[in-house]
């Protein structure tokens, strides 16, 4: 008898016998382990997003556990690829589903661990089992709505096209370098002027494949001047954009994706928890007689992580009388690079909390100051 049949003999027992069931997604192949806390767990193997067949694995489940046609079903799934289409199906179906922060799942701390889908399912079963009992063992993600979930793909596929105008353009100067050709910019009048003299100096085929890269590059730039003229016309639609960007250090496009990512559908009842969504929170170590800081946690919301951390170098310069920058200027900016560094961290978890506050409830960081209005379109 295993651990978790022993603890549901008891009589006392919270959980119901309902079924609890576990997803191990793949690209091809989904496994599913079941069990209503009293039988070894069973398993199916199903073809990867075969809705009818999740259904009626459910129904064999149930027979082989001798539970009701009407029973309660528990499910849950690690966050990936797959999104939150597979939750809000399971919902519809009356399925009690959960999705989970796959860091946040415990695990062997030997040195080598065997993993299989099959181990990995069965885990996550014992894990859904537990937290059905109440006991905190995992971080659950939050469900965002379609709506929010659809106006995040702006702004991250222009990040995406960002980068990848990045790469074409560094790459077409390492081409030149090739044949000590150093070029003031890759695109533009400017770049064809200067390549129609420079064209004849570069072997064939390598002047054919950087033909081949510019062109990809300007396809990524006219999809990047299409996303942002979508968004300026969209500006003036959210009101939140309008009011953080009207705090001095934050521009339209950073006030965008706090607003998308972060204020606008997400609900936070105190600061820590606010922080404990962007990754943001401590991760004491106390042990004994030790006691120390392991650094921030970087478990949560990574692109608002990285964006605060910039805002937060801004501010120092762009608002250098609010509360914030003299906090700043007292505790750190005296020390070493290192102390710098990590104090722009904490600053960072600051302004989060100021720009909450603000964004909530409408209270403008101390010492700080607005921009004079104006159209966000102008």
């Amino acid at each position: 008898m295993n651990s978790t049949q022993a603890v549901l003999e008891g009589k006392d027992t919270a959980i119901d016998w309902a079924l609890y069931m576990s997803f191990e997604l793949s690209d091809k192949s989904w496994k599913l382990t079941f069990s209503d806390g009293r039988c070894a767990p069973r398993r199916f193997s199903i073809a990867a997003g075969d809705q009818a067949a999740v259904l009626e694995s459910i129904v064999r489940a149930k027979a082989r556990c001798g539970l009701a046609a009407s029973s309660g079903v528990h499910s849950c799934y690690e966050a990936g690829r797959d999104g939150w289409w597979l939750h809000r199906w399971l919902a519809q179906q009356g399925i009690d589903n959960i999705v989970v922060d796959s860091s946040s799942i415990e695990v062997n701390r030997h040195a080598r661990r065997a993993k299989s889908d099959r181990l990995d399912g069965d885990k996550l079963l014992q894990m859904l089992l537990r937290h059905g009992r109440g006991e905190r063992v995992w971080s659950v993600v939050h469900e965002p709505s379609p709506q929010a979930e659809d106006e995040r793909r702006v702004h991250r596929e222009l990040q995406r096209l960002t980068q990848e105008h990045t790469a074409h353009s560094n790459r077409i100067r390492a081409l030149l370098v090739l044949h000590n050709l150093r070029p003031a910019q890759v695109q533009g009048r400017t770049w064809a002027a200067w390549w129609a003299t420079h064209q004849a100096q570069v072997p064939p085929r390598l002047c054919a494949e950087i033909e081949r890269e510019c062109k990809r590059l300007e396809l990524v730039h006219q999809q990047r001047r299409e996303i942002e003229a979508q968004r300026r016309q969209e500006l003036a639609s959210h009101p939140l954009v309008s009011q953080l960007s009207r705090l001095r250090a934050i521009g339209t496009g950073s006030a965008w994706v706090l607003a998308k990512e972060l204020f606008g559908w997400r609900q936070f009842d105190n600061r820590r928890q606010l922080a404990a969504s962007l990754g943001l929170a401590p991760t004491p170590y106390a042990s004994g007689d030790s006691r120390r800081e392991l650094g921030i946690s970087k478990a949560g919301n990574k692109r608002v992580r990285w964006l605060l951390v910039e805002l937060a170098w801004r501010w120092l310069r762009l608002q250098p009388d609010s509360e914030l920058t003299h906090w700043f200027n007292r505790r750190f900016a005296a020390g070493s690079k290192r102390i710098r560094r990590i104090g722009i961290v904490a600053l960072a978890r600051r302004l989060a909390v100021a720009l909450w506050r603000y964004s909530s409830d409408g209270v403008i960081p101390p010492g700080a100051t607005l921009k004079p209005l104006k159209p966000l379109h102008a």
